[in-house]
């Protein structure tokens, strides 16, 4: 036979390369406990689940985006973004690339040409193209001289429209004046200006360049650190979960039980205007009520005007740190889940003399958009209930669902498993 003539090896390389290109712009197969860890990476799961080992050693990595291929970006709490890609299938990633050199941070989000990511004080959008691994070009500041100091970490989401939700968490623990913050007993400022340029959400044109938050429109406010954002599917409604408030036992006296059970750690849904309460107001874990602070007046009864500020969709104990959120979109897990809130815990430190809690990720199930029953633990360490700090979650084009976790340097990938 002839050896094939010069334009038939040409189609046929750039048909052979056109074939690899979609190999990699595919996600990888969903499921198959062949592919699991052997101990899921040190993590508990329910019945029917099993996890992948994505990556690890990789620093404290924080939120994280899935692409359309199923490439993995994680938001690096000291430097830049770490981007992962799994081209066998095999559950562990095999190209692992690190971008800008610059702050770490927190907030992290993919639109269909640009990935946007939080260092503490701006927001950079780098350009991207579908199935890039890394950026095309250097990346334009978006958002400059945001506040830093307190809770300077940044949650962000894309909304509809050009519409970039930033988080500015508070710089006190609330609102006490600069010499009296975290002790006690110290009322706290009335009004409290903070609010004016902190503890809320402020909305952002996510195209537009150089923007400070003078720029900025504040969407929500009194929410003490939310730095856990997303958008739910279908409503477009921006949810935040929510840091509650520290040293109620230690500032005030307060029983121990109650400090360590409250404030309850609290996810809101936040139309614009949403006021969640900080610094006045709590809500009890248990009572499930709105009730006042102590700096204002507060003993654990009086409710004041708190009852006027917005209800969370769902609660939690007190202190578990609520770092992620994210609706399960996909259609991978069973029905029961679809529609529903997965919220990553960092884990508690104002819970002594008890244990410290947390250390989870929880899962609420949702129907027709709303709160449908009560929370469960969906993934937690094996080990010590404290060695695992989970921190950023995301729902990737197959139906998988990653975890992040920073003290671990991990990022698992949960499926569904084939027994």
């Amino acid at each position: 036979m002839s050896p094939p003539c010069p334009v038939f090896r040409f189609a046929l390389i750039v048909t052979l390369s056109a074939a690899a290109s979609s190999a990699l712009a595919q996600p990888a197969p969903a499921s198959g406990a062949a592919r699991c860890a052997p101990d899921n990476g040190g993590l508990t799961l329910p019945a029917g689940f099993c996890a992948q080992l994505l990556g690890e050693n990789l620093g404290r990595v924080r939120h994280l985006a899935v692409a359309p291929n199923g490439d993995v970006f994680a938001a690096h709490r000291d430097s830049g973004v770490v981007a992962l890609r799994d081209t066998d299938g095999d559950g562990k990633a095999d190209l692992i690339e690190k971008f800008f050199a610059g702050p770490g941070g927190s907030g992290i989000a993919l639109a269909p040409d640009a990935l946007y990511f939080a260092p503490n004080d701006r927001v950079l959008r780098f350009p991207w193209s579908p199935g890039a691994l890394k950026p095309s070009g250097p990346a334009d500041t978006i958002a400059i001289n945001l506040p830093v100091r307190g809770h300077a970490a940044k949650g962000i989401a894309l909304g509809t429209g050009n519409v970039l939700f930033v988080s500015f968490g508070s710089l006190t623990n609330s609102c006490q004046p600069p010499e009296g913050d975290r002790s006690g007993p110290v009322p706290g400022i009335n009004p409290c200006v903070e609010l004016e340029a902190r503890a809320g959400v402020w909305r952002f044109d996510a195209r537009k360049l150089n923007q400070t938050p003078a720029d900025a429109r504040r969407w929500a406010t009194g929410l003490r650190n939310p730095m856990a954002l997303a958008i739910q599917p279908g409503t477009g409604v921006l949810h935040a979960g929510v840091h509650g408030r520290d040293n109620l036992t230690q500032n005030w006296g307060w029983p121990a039980e109650e400090g360590q059970e409250n404030p309850a750690e609290v996810v809101f849904a936040l139309p614009e205007g949403a006021d969640g309460g900080w610094p006045y107001c709590f809500f009890d874990s248990r009572k499930k009520l709105r009730l006042l602070n102590p700096e204002y007046g507060g003993d654990g009864t009086k409710a004041g005007d708190c009852e006027t500020k917005a209800m969370p969709v769902v609660s939690f104990p007190g202190h578990w740190a609520p770092n992620a959120i994210t609706f399960y979109s996909g259609t991978q897990f069973p029905a029961r889940y679809r529609g529903g809130l997965f919220v990553a815990f960092h884990g508690s430190w104002n819970r002594g003399p008890a244990p410290q809690e947390g250390y989870r990720v929880t899962f609420a199930p949702f129907a027709n958009g709303k709160s449908a029953g009560p929370s469960e633990t969906f993934a937690a360490p094996s080990g010590a209930p404290t060695s695992i700090r989970m921190t950023g979650l995301a729902v990737g084009p197959d139906g998988a669902l990653y975890i992040s976790a920073d003290a671990q340097g991990k990022i698992w990938k949960i499926v569904v498993s084939d027994q």
